[in-house]
């Protein structure tokens, strides 16, 4: 695995706070009732991240753990672009491709060659560098025939599928990768996770969020523990999960 080198870091997170607005409805009949009624639809703030700091050197690859509803997918978001910070900065460096929602950045009545192609323009690749890789897009995510077929059509394994390999064969520097591949067989996982290893070896800076102890240790040096919205542990991978199980 390579190890960070004296370069400037490839992701900064300075002070970062993030809030979100609670809500009494969920749906549109719910929120005329609370009108009708002159009831208040939200009820405040949630803070979801508290004054998060930490930075990712070139060539590491880090887990951010903690339980459900911590604040890990959501320093991922921001760290993505998908969010933006209330308070404090995120800054990378390099080409960023993240692999945060299954089949976010598809467009359904699109068919997947389309949104291949759409897909690797987001993430910065030119035409002709897609259509060099398209076929070698294609045959690592073992979709086949449905290539031309429309994206509303595909299972969450093959949007996984597609959009994974779109990403990892992009020319990155930094991958964001937020529990996609538990979806899809155990094959294809080991692919991927095969896929990942070879990514790090090369250098691609990785921020990784799974519940995957197996994964996180086997790919991941160091890990930063977040427990309601505020980082407890930053250090080695094993002292991050011992700290994740700590009450």
């Amino acid at each position: 695995m390579t190890t960070a080198t004296s370069a400037p870091p490839r992701i900064v997170v300075d002070h970062v706070s993030k809030w979100f607005n609670k809500r009494h409805t969920r749906s549109l009949k719910d929120a005329l009732i609370h009108l009708v009624r002159r009831e208040p639809v939200r009820s405040g703030q949630f803070q979801a991240l508290d004054d998060v700091s930490f930075s990712i050197g070139e060539g590491e690859s880090v887990a951010v753990l903690g339980l459900n509803g911590s604040g890990k997918s959501t320093t991922l978001k921001l760290v993505s672009g998908v969010l933006q910070p209330d308070e404090g900065r995120v800054l990378t460096r390099g080409r960023v491709a993240g692999l945060i929602e299954v089949g976010a950045g598809f467009h359904p009545d699109l068919t997947g060659r389309e949104n291949v192609f759409l897909n690797a323009a987001i993430l910065g690749m030119s035409e002709k560098e897609t259509k060099e890789r398209f076929d070698d897009i294609v045959a690592f995510s073992e979709i086949g025939d449905f290539i031309d077929q429309e994206v509303k059509h595909y299972s969450s394994g093959m949007f996984m599928r597609l959009a994974f390999s779109v990403a990892i064969h992009v020319e990155l520097d930094v991958l964001l990768v937020d529990e996609v591949l538990g979806v899809g067989d155990a094959p294809f996982r080991a692919k991927c996770n095969a896929k990942l290893h070879e990514l790090s070896e090369k250098g691609v800076t990785m921020m990784v969020v799974s519940h995957s102890k197996g994964q996180v240790k086997t790919l991941c040096s160091r890990g930063i523990v977040i427990r309601k919205g505020v980082v407890v542990f930053d250090g080695p991978i094993n002292d991050a999960l011992a700290e994740l199980e700590k009450k």
